[in-house]
């Protein structure tokens, strides 16, 4: 019915950057928003970042400053721009998105499969 498709991770040095991107296709009729979120071992997956399809963004603490989150609306995507990496930051990383299908019904939340950033020197 929808599918969001990851890519982007990989393995970077502290300091580094990377851009994750997720695509969201199938039968949307609309998204309420977007976002990544992350899970290191031992640890709850967290958010990390969102937006609305109007732009509202909301940032988890430990990233302001160093990450970006964008959206076109008009491909249903959204972008991660991580930058000033740290090894804390290493975690699987999981595109969400908010919306409602072509056949009604309540707003859902959807999931990509995840892809691994680890941030190591």
């Amino acid at each position: 019915q929808v599918q969001l498709v990851e890519s982007g991770g990989g393995l970077v040095q502290p300091g580094g950057s990377l851009r994750l991107s997720c695509a969201a296709s199938g039968s949307i009729l609309s998204i309420y928003a977007m976002g990544w979120y992350r899970q290191a071992p031992g640890k709850q997956r967290e958010l990390v970042a969102s937006i609305t399809s109007s732009g509202s963004t909301n940032y988890a603490d430990s990233v302001k400053g160093r990450f970006t989150i964008s959206r076109d609306n008009a491909k249903n995507t959204v972008t991660l721009q991580m930058n000033s990496l740290k090894p804390e930051d290493t975690a699987v990383y999981y595109c969400n998105a908010n919306l409602r299908t072509t056949m009604g019904g309540r707003r859902n939340d959807y999931w990509g499969q995840g892809t691994q950033v680890t941030v190591s020197s």
